[in-house]
């Protein structure tokens, strides 16, 4: 049985999720807390295979909290739970920055937080994180990527003649990804070679301020993708959340086309329409980067592919992912042509679609 940690200023709140949590056979509320005050004491002492976190709390907030861990080096594993993390994308994207897994979003009233769909998510999404890799501290995305960054460009610069063909990069990503993005994209070139397409599970609302945060460390161009887009070599195109991405083939042109079929794999936007997707497409290979989360997304998505299609597949490697599902369904069905930790992905990348 996992020992969990709720802290949340609402008496009412902290009572619902404590309930739901231990309904649950598999978890037991060990403690609580009303504040990060009280939540960091009790870090301090003890050991918990979760925290299921509030973001606006009195004395020391969620975000605070998250930054006192990572100061004192206090790794645990984290999830949101709070009514900021619906409008407040970008607090949510603050607190994955800051080492917390993953997030569920709370409603307003007390009460309907009982209802099924909540308590089914909540306690999905608790027992992916109870099972993850707590945070490293101490490795985040700074300028000096970017002079690493531009190393490998020029090394590439001198092979770019044995990278020939029209290609094209599709990453899909779960639980983890935001963080693992943001040491992939940030290190890609301007002049790439080619477009990329990125399924990361998330829900609708997310994906434009991960899209906007990850434009802003990048070189390359990122942007949440709409309807109709034709893609650009150089351009990131992040899955709108609850939505399916798609790549249609006109003529010597791809465009981005949404569908609205059921969950696949459970999750929507999911990874192996995306691939599928590309079937039919004129790109004489496709590099599909498969990296940190629960599950088997991409995988079927890929074999069907690859009867079509040559591919290049790159899994992530097990000890930089914050769960290693995804990657590892692919290099157990036998379809992974490398398997490299986080920080050499960009590197592959570049070195097999070159630039221009």
């Amino acid at each position: 049985m996992k020992n969990i940690l709720v802290v949340d200023d609402s008496a009412l709140m902290r009572r619902v999720l404590c309930d739901i949590i231990n309904g649950d056979e598999r978890f037991r509320v060990q403690d609580r807390a009303n504040n990060g005050v009280e939540a960091l004491e009790l870090l301090s002492k003890k050991s918990y295979d979760a925290v299921v976190l509030d973001v606006n709390m009195p004395q020391m907030n969620g975000l605070e909290l998250l930054k006192e861990l990572q100061k004192r080096k206090i790794s645990t594993r984290v999830m949101m739970a709070s009514t900021d993390t619906k409008e407040g994308a970008k607090t949510t994207l603050d607190a994955l920055e800051l080492g917390a897994l993953d997030f569920i979003h709370k409603p307003d009233n007390a009460m309907d937080c009982r209802s099924g769909e909540f308590k089914e998510k909540l306690l999905q999404i608790l027992a992916v994180v109870v099972e993850s890799k707590p945070p490293v501290f101490g490795k985040t995305f700074v300028m000096e990527e970017v002079k690493t960054a531009k190393k490998m460009i020029e090394l590439v610069g001198k092979h770019t003649g044995s990278v020939p063909g029209n290609k094209i990069v599709a990453i899909a990503s779960s639980t983890g990804g935001p963080r693992a993005l943001q040491a992939v994209i940030p290190r890609l070139p301007k002049n790439l070679k080619a477009p990329v397409v990125v399924v990361q599970h998330m829900p609708a609302g997310f994906t434009a301020s991960l899209a906007e945060r990850l434009d802003s460390l990048s070189e390359v161009h990122v942007k949440e993708a709409a309807e109709g887009d034709v893609l650009e070599p150089g351009t990131v195109y992040i899955a709108m959340g609850g939505k399916h991405l798609n790549v249609l083939t006109m003529a010597s042109k791809y465009s981005i086309h949404y569908s609205d079929e059921p969950s696949r794999e459970g999750v929507k936007p999911c990874a192996n329409y995306m691939y599928e997707s590309l079937a039919g497409s004129k790109f004489d290979q496709v590099v599909c980067v498969v990296m940190t989360g629960m599950g088997a997304d991409g995988t079927k998505g890929i074999q069907n592919l690859r009867e079509k299609k040559k591919l290049h597949v790159i899994a992530q490697e097990s000890s930089t992912c914050a769960v290693y599902g995804m990657p590892r369904s692919i290099v157990n069905a036998g379809l992974a042509d490398q398997i490299v930790p986080l920080d050499h992905i960009a590197q592959e990348i570049i070195m097999n679609v070159g630039v221009r």
